[in-house]
């Protein structure tokens, strides 16, 4: 069932995703494709216009604004000019971004075996209406209706929307999620990440696929699993991997990552209300044996009738 009030009217996922599909394998342009790129650059600075309006206060708006017109000085480009949007030529295999000499503290796993064993992984997952499991494998059902901080450390940052799956109901599902992977190093710039219910982009919100200009860039990347259905991230940088999924409607998330990192916070006591690392608040789980058994007790008190009254 369609929820029009948890659809955002904000359309900038659709900006990003236009400009990407436009300058997809362009990073090491040659003087030959820099006008295509910046008539791809104008294009998508004219589809965030059209969008303002809708988008004040959105993290992912504000980061495409600032990244266009960063990428708009690097590239010299001009703010007039044609903005169709042409297909930008893709790079042969042999001039990939990859690189195998990344620093290898840009290698989690590599650089942690260093200093002591292999490190311990934990997982988070939220999916469902919504049902959450932590990092400290306590499984929970909760309304948790609005935003909602997931995780929030020293790395990266996470934060879903709920909205209610029918009106008035105590059960929601996941609407928007954002993640913001935190400068780090000589590894990665900050990332944006944001999906929408019917937008689950396989690019950050700036367009790019990876950590960025750093040389060790490649540590963070998307990969589009299955096209608007599934993506997953890997941040090899901080041993991590997320799992973004929509699933009829709705989003869910599910994350593994090493208790060094979950653990990695300023203040632990000043965390409050993480989910993946506190639970659900009291007030916020639904105890679904409470209610069932509540139910189960109310069917049989019908099934028997109404009580007579006791003789005088």
């Amino acid at each position: 069932m369609r929820v029009g009030s948890s659809t955002s009217p904000c359309k900038i996922l659709k900006c990003n995703s236009e400009f990407w599909a436009a300058t997809s394998g362009s990073h090491h342009l040659g003087a030959e494709e820099a006008p295509e790129f910046c008539t791809a650059l104008r294009a998508y600075a004219h589809c965030t216009r059209r969008t303002a309006r809708t988008c004040r206060g959105d993290l992912a708006y504000h980061s495409a604004v600032h990244g266009i017109d960063d990428l708009m000085v690097q590239h010299n480009c001009s703010k007039d000019g044609p903005t169709s949007q042409p297909r930008l030529r893709t790079l042969p295999p042999g001039d990939s971004q990859e690189r195998s000499d990344s620093p290898e503290i840009c290698h989690y796993e590599k650089s942690f075996h260093k200093h002591s064993a292999a490190p311990n992984y934990t997982h988070c997952g939220l999916f469902g209406d919504p049902h959450l499991r932590t990092f400290t494998d306590t499984f929970q059902t909760c309304k948790v209706q609005g935003a909602w901080p997931l995780i929030d450390n020293n790395y990266l940052n996470v934060q879903v929307t709920n909205t209610p799956v029918l009106p008035g109901s105590s059960a929601t599902a996941t609407s928007k999620l954002t993640i913001i992977f935190k400068s780090f190093q000589e590894c990665v710039d900050q990332k944006v990440y944001q999906a929408e219910m019917d937008e689950l982009p396989a690019a950050f919100v700036d367009g790019s696929k990876n950590g960025g200009d750093k040389h060790g860039a490649n540590s963070l990347k998307i990969t589009e699993k299955v096209s608007g259905q599934h993506i997953e991230i890997q941040a090899k940088y901080i041993g991590t991997t997320i799992v973004v999924r929509q699933v009829g409607r709705y989003l869910t998330f599910a994350v593994r990552m090493p208790e060094e990192v979950v653990n990695a916070v300023e203040d632990r006591d000043s965390q409050g209300l993480y989910l993946c690392l506190r639970g659900c608040p009291a007030n916020q789980q639904i105890d679904f044996q409470t209610i069932r058994s509540a139910q189960a007790t109310e069917g049989r008190a019908r099934r028997k009738g109404p009580s007579l009254p006791a003789p005088p």
